[in-house]
């Protein structure tokens, strides 16, 4: 295996479901697999906005139809692994709120309480409305940035807040992060999707980075005084929910194309 591609290997490995060779990775190849989550978020998105115009281009398909159909694929390529941690996060929080080691023992219990089975619901449904109206407007580019930018997440979380767990492949990431290459990715990304948004029309781009960060600053809050950190639950957690609100406003602000 080449180790110049072993961390983006990795990084797809474990975000996606897609199929990647054996791999032997070293410490520091797991802590720079973190620096191209972006990347993947790019591939990632690219698959599922192809996916969709191929859908989207069948005569008569019901845009309703085709938008459950993409949120299908978009979730299988993921393999659920940010809503799994979506929904012990709300587990977590719901039974375990002022109780930090009550709280990580229900992370790990695979039962879904009823919170989080609603907090799965209103994710899926605006993630799924959202997609009908970026089908019936041709503005992939929102769905594309939304899931780029939810990819930003674990740099940023990392940079900005302890991992709680000790051992482990995020206690790995975060040991072996190379800090100011972090940094960067983060601001290559951001910029990216700035210009992306601008050539596109997306206008709106500009609001959906500001909610995403505030969203963003006021999870690593909570985590930090909840669990004196962030858990891979955690992390999926923020992530579908920056991810969601990303691609909300940039629906709501087609208008200003």
């Amino acid at each position: 295996m080449n180790p110049v591609m072993m961390p983006l290997w990795l990084a797809i490995q474990f975000l996606t479901r897609l199929p990647t060779p054996e791999l032997e990775p070293r410490p520091e190849d797991l802590g720079r697999s973190v620096l191209t989550y972006p990347l993947v978020g790019l591939v990632l998105g690219l698959i599922v906005v192809l996916v969709g115009i191929a859908l989207s281009s069948i005569p008569g398909a019901p845009t309703l139809l085709v938008a459950a159909l993409v949120l299908t694929v978009w979730v299988g390529l993921t393999g659920a692994l940010h809503l799994d941690g979506l929904a012990d996060t709300v587990d977590a929080w719901v039974g375990g709120q002022r109780h930090p080691e009550r709280a990580r023992g229900i992370m790990k219990d695979p039962a879904c309480g009823p919170m989080a089975v609603a907090a799965l619901i209103l994710v899926l449904l605006l993630k799924g409305t959202a997609l009908v109206a970026v089908m019936e407007t041709g503005a992939w580019m929102a769905l594309l940035l939304a899931i780029v930018l939810g990819r930003v997440v674990p740099p940023v979380l990392f940079l900005t807040t302890p991992y709680v767990n000790p051992v482990g492949l995020g206690a790995e990431m975060a040991q072996h992060l190379p800090r100011r290459a972090a940094i960067g990715t983060v601001g290559v990304a951001t910029v990216l999707a700035v210009v992306l948004g601008f050539v596109s029309g997306l206008w709106g781009v500009i609001p959906a980075l500001l909610a995403g960060a505030l969203l963003l600053w006021g999870a690593t809050r909570l985590l930090k005084n909840w669990l004196g950190g962030f858990t891979g639950d955690t992390a999926g957690a923020t992530l579908e929910l920056v991810e969601t609100a990303v691609l909300v406003i940039l629906v709501l602000t087609l208008g200003l194309q």
